[in-house]
């Protein structure tokens, strides 16, 4: 099992990288976000998950553990490969990925290749209660451009969740994209806990208008 490479990074491709650890070249498959960060020349450490199939093996590579995390999370739900989890990582970091699955905004998942309104759907549904963390003693390898963030942010199932969903529906009717709705409302729900919804309107408009959130 290779669960991390060093190395030099000799060529990057439109999915890929090849890296060369002491003098073999490793065939890496990485997230468009990963491979941003590379540079031919230069050395770099890449965190690795190795799947091997009955005709295959095959190895990908994550810039940062939680980007890795998320991998092995998103692969579990049936219809997400290997090559679609990296399409998703490609377009949404971890956070972003927390926050759109504590909105249950399928529409976030539809701009990666491969995703489509029923797949994104299934996804969301299916990790809507689902905690992304770090196993314990791991650190991230890289630099890593944001903290992030468990899914969802509110609680499912409780009367805070019914209270903010009231609050979410509101703002889409008026108008806004539902994940900026949830970002909104995550904000001012942390902020005033027994606020009612009326208030909550209120105080997300606000937010909006100050895009402070």
């Amino acid at each position: 099992m290779i669960a991390k490479l060093r190395g030099i990074i000799d060529t990057l491709g439109d999915d890929y990288c090849i890296i060369d650890v002491g003098g073999v070249g490793y065939l890496v498959s990485a997230s468009a976000k990963t491979l941003g960060k590379l540079t031919v020349g230069n050395e770099a450490t890449l965190l690795t998950e190795m799947i091997v199939r009955e005709d295959s093996m095959a190895l990908f590579g994550f810039a940062d553990v939680w980007e890795k995390e998320w991998f092995n999370t998103l692969t579990k739900v049936q219809g997400v490969g290997a090559k679609v989890g990296l399409s998703i990582l490609s377009v949404l970091t971890p956070t972003q990925l927390s926050q759109a699955i504590g909105a249950q905004d399928s529409a976030s998942f539809c701009r990666a290749s491969g995703v489509g309104p029923k797949l994104a759907a299934r996804i969301v549904s299916e990790l809507k209660n689902k905690i992304v963390t770090i196993p314990v003693g791991s650190a991230a390898i890289g630099d890593v451009a944001e903290t992030p963030t468990s899914a969802p942010i509110m609680p499912a199932a409780s009367a805070d969740y019914s209270k903010s969903e009231d609050v979410i529906s509101a703002l889409v009717n008026l108008g806004y994209q539902r994940l900026e709705a949830y970002r909104a409302v995550a904000k001012v729900m942390a902020e005033n806990p027994d606020a009612n919804v009326p208030t909550l309107i209120r105080l997300a408009l606000k937010e909006f208008a100050n895009k402070d959130y």
